[in-house]
């Protein structure tokens, strides 16, 4: 579905080729209505601001938003595991959910980065994409609320993949989200500090302290598993392999 990579750019690092596609990203939208109309309106002011902007302006506004402030990451583990060891357990499970449908990142990229998990999402059917989806609701209100606190327009664009998650984040998962720090990517001193090497929890305490944190690496796991009685799909032949941003649209 072409609509995933649509919002898989939009949420990437702006280049010229990808705001130079807007007008094609909103044919898209448009034409393919995955996003309800309704919704569709969330995406525009980031559209508009991406394309009306000074591309090293939009840029280093991205740096500043999703680069330096921890609590806008585009990672989504980082919002539910921190810098636990789970964290890594749940990064091999994604990737091996990746593999296993033939889709293959590129050494850079980390398998939670946000756009790629978007990218992936494109080459699946949307009865499959949309649950998986569904599956990070928690985190992409979080990062909703928290960007339009900041008044920024990529607020809309986690408002708009909310809604093409058809579901509403339970509450159990909302409070395993860990907080919002509140630092501001300007405020150098404070970034300073909370970028600091953290205390990873290992031991009996760990399962406690993560309790409720593992859904989202538990449903993406079994999503990857066949149907009792079910062949798993082929992997041999060629690999998608991402690198961002992969363009054009169409």
């Amino acid at each position: 579905m072409k609509t995933f990579k649509v919002l898989s750019a939009l949420a990437a690092y702006p280049g010229p080729d990808m705001i130079a596609a807007i007008p094609e990203m909103r044919a898209v939208l448009e034409r393919e209505a995955l996003l309800p109309a309704s919704s569709r309106g969330f995406v525009e002011p980031l559209m508009a601001s991406l394309a009306a902007g000074d591309l090293m302006e939009v840029q280093e506004r991205y740096v500043f938003l999703f680069d330096r402030t921890r609590s806008l990451s585009l990672h989504l583990f980082e919002h539910v595991h921190g810098e636990s060891r789970d964290r890594g357990q749940a990064m091999v499970d994604l990737k091996q959910l990746y593999e296993a449908a033939g889709f293959e990142l590129s050494p850079t990229e980390l398998p939670d980065y946000i756009p790629a998990f978007l990218e992936y999402l494109s080459t699946r059917p949307a009865t499959e994409a949309v649950p998986l989806l569904g599956e990070t609701v928690h985190i992409l209100v979080t990062l909703a609320e928290r960007l339009e606190k900041r008044s920024s327009p990529y607020g809309g664009l986690f408002r708009a993949l909310v809604a093409l998650s058809r579901v509403r984040p339970k509450a159990e998962d909302m409070a395993a989200v860990v907080a919002d720090d509140g630092i501001e990517a300007d405020d150098l001193q404070a970034l300073d500090a909370v970028w600091q090497e953290e205390e990873v929890t290992f031991g009996p305490g760990a399962a406690a302290a993560a309790c409720g944190k593992d859904t989202l690496g538990a449903k993406l796991r079994a999503a990857g598993r066949p149907a009792e009685g079910v062949a798993p799909p082929a992997t041999a032949g060629a690999r998608t392999v991402i690198t961002h941003n992969r363009l054009p649209i169409a």
